[in-house]
């Protein structure tokens, strides 16, 4: 017993390590962010004079109420956008036989694998071309263009482990096409469409790269993740009102996360009550 005891108590020293590893970048992030002399030597893991104004210097001057709307429309349309296109592409490929359907999913799956900075000049030559650059609707466009891949071939599994007896019985019940998609094959592919949602939600508000080659000097548009940078200096660093600025953009996605967790319950639930 004593063996097991130092094991476990082991463990739990190695566990607690690991976490206090993991969340003290939050932790000092949170701390810096309630600090009115963030930037000041010799700052402790307190903070030294607890005050909002950080916040209320982002906010305000800092011009990020403006970046928090723009990235929230951007991060919507992307998720609605890419849920539909995908769902309706993952039962295509699923469902129906039509020639070079392998070959597509061959090509959506290669896809995956280019490294995204390898699409930053042709996906902007293409913006171009359509005449959208500086504005929300090209970058939309390119997000979900980058978030269909992975929605469709995640998506394909869902659809094809949905037995075809279902969707049978409610053909010979009168349903038709548009009824059977909705009442049957959507509550139990919907874990994997939340799923998809999540990867679509956290691509468009935190990507950098592709926002800041489009947008350009259109700062009027620019996200939340481009914005951030206004605070960095050439010779110092507002470190309070970056951390202020980290901290308001990371809250939207946790509280997107823990209400799309809840609905990745449900949808397991309804999934296997359908069937």
């Amino acid at each position: 017993m004593t063996r097991r005891t130092r094991l476990a108590a082991f463990k739990a020293v190695l566990v607690a390590l690991l976490l206090a590893f993991t969340l003290f970048p939050a932790f000092w992030m949170l701390s810096s962010a309630f600090d009115a002399r963030a930037g000041s030597a010799g700052k402790g893991l307190l903070p030294q004079e607890f005050s909002l104004e950080n916040f209320e210097y982002v906010l305000t001057e800092g011009g990020f109420d403006v970046f928090l709307r723009n990235s929230a429309t951007v991060a919507l349309v992307t998720v609605l956008a890419s849920a539909v296109l995908a769902l309706l592409a993952s039962v295509a490929v699923a469902r129906f036989r039509f020639r070079f359907r392998t070959a597509m999913l061959l090509m959506i799956l290669i896809v995956q694998m280019v490294p995204l900075e390898a699409l930053v000049i042709p996906l902007f030559v293409q913006v171009r071309d359509l005449q959208m650059l500086n504005t929300l609707l090209g970058l939309i466009i390119v997000y979900v263009a980058l978030s269909l891949p992975f929605g469709i071939w995640m998506l394909r599994g869902f659809v094809a482990a949905v037995p075809k007896e279902l969707e049978e019985a409610a053909y010979l019940d009168g349903a038709s096409w548009g009824r059977m998609f909705r009442s049957v094959l959507l509550p139990l592919v919907m874990p994997g469409l939340v799923a998809t949602s999540v990867f679509s939600f956290i691509t468009a508000w935190n990507e950098f790269i592709f926002a800041m080659t489009l947008l350009g000097g259109a700062t009027e548009n620019y996200t939340v993740a481009i914005g951030l940078k206004q605070f960095f200096g050439e010779h110092s660093n507002d470190w309070g009102a970056i951390m202020a600025a980290s901290t308001i953009i990371t809250v939207p996605v946790m509280v997107f996360f823990v209400l799309v967790q809840r609905k990745l319950a449900s949808g397991l639930v309804a999934g296997a009550v359908k069937g």
